[in-house]
């Protein structure tokens, strides 16, 4: 499933730790049992094929089904304890950390659970330092760690300041982003948001290289005209500032990757508790 995330066998063979020729390999053991074929190749990438898209939503119940049966498990084999969960999360997703927390208070009101805001670098940080219980947090996950209600955010706009001749635009591709600024971490870890975009716009745009753990703060930046900015939909949903325009941007594929991320040795009855809350949540977030 991460192929399909991702649509190239070598960026979900960075994602996963393996080497590309395994990660084929083991898709085309997948297609030679099924007797299908699940993918199409050519020198543009991978697609799915209508029967991989078909299958797909099947493949990701499965998955999903499989961490439930660990999650619960694990819970059951746990041996009660108490003491507050703590939950780094992504603010890009706050509004899911807060249903996941009202969801674990109806199930197991006993359970506090401490919130804390986090970006990328910073719950991968708080998850090897095991400061954090478990982190809702954005793609790549930190090797070693169990995830599940994983999602995907498509990125279909570009945050441009209000002023910017780019703003009239009705839409823009890489090419438009030619002598543009860009606003980018420093760091672009592969499978991650940035890895995409520095792939799609290598040669075109001026890199700005910023501190950017947190896009909804970042806008601010945008605002005050130091470049322009990825945008997932969701906060193009979500955002509403007269300083800023959203434009549509088409750059095919690309997204942001988010899940729930926690230590697998690490877990008591409480943290499964907050797994199960979030595999809930994202069952009603995913049939919504």
């Amino acid at each position: 499933m991460v192929v399909a995330d991702r649509l190239s066998f070598s960026r979900a063979a960075a994602e996963l730790g393996m080497s590309q020729p395994a990660v084929s390999q083991a898709i085309a053991r997948l297609e030679r049992a099924l007797e299908l074929r699940l993918f199409d190749r050519n020198s543009r990438g991978v697609q799915l094929t209508e029967a991989g898209k078909m299958l797909l939503p099947h493949a990701e119940a499965l998955r999903e089904g499989a961490s439930a049966f660990a999650a619960e498990a694990t819970r059951l084999a746990a041996p009660a304890g108490g003491g507050a969960i703590r939950l780094a999360y992504c603010p890009m997703v706050g509004t899911l950390a807060a249903r996941v927390v009202r969801r674990l208070a109806r199930r197991v009101p006993a359970v506090a659970v401490e919130l804390r805001a986090a970006g990328w670098r910073a719950a991968s940080e708080d998850l090897l330092q095991s400061t954090a219980s478990a982190a809702l947090m954005s793609r790549p996950f930190p090797a070693g760690f169990a995830s599940t209600a994983r999602f995907r955010l498509p990125v279909r706009h570009l945050a441009v300041p209000a002023g910017s001749p780019l703003a009239t635009a009705a839409r823009l591709g890489p090419e438009q982003l030619a002598r543009q600024d860009v606003l980018m971490p420093r760091h672009r870890p592969p499978g991650s948001l940035w890895a995409q975009l520095d792939a799609r716009l290598a040669g075109r745009a001026r890199f700005v290289d910023e501190d950017l753990d947190d896009l909804p703060a970042a806008l601010d930046l945008v605002a005050a005209g130091r470049g322009v900015l990825p945008a997932p939909q969701l906060l193009v949903e979500t955002v509403r500032r007269p300083d800023l325009r959203f434009v549509r941007f088409d750059a095919p594929g690309l997204g942001v990757g988010y899940g729930l991320v926690w230590r697998q040795q690490d877990a008591s009855a409480e943290l499964m508790a907050l797994v199960q809350a979030a595999q809930e949540v994202h069952r009603n977030r995913s049939s919504g």
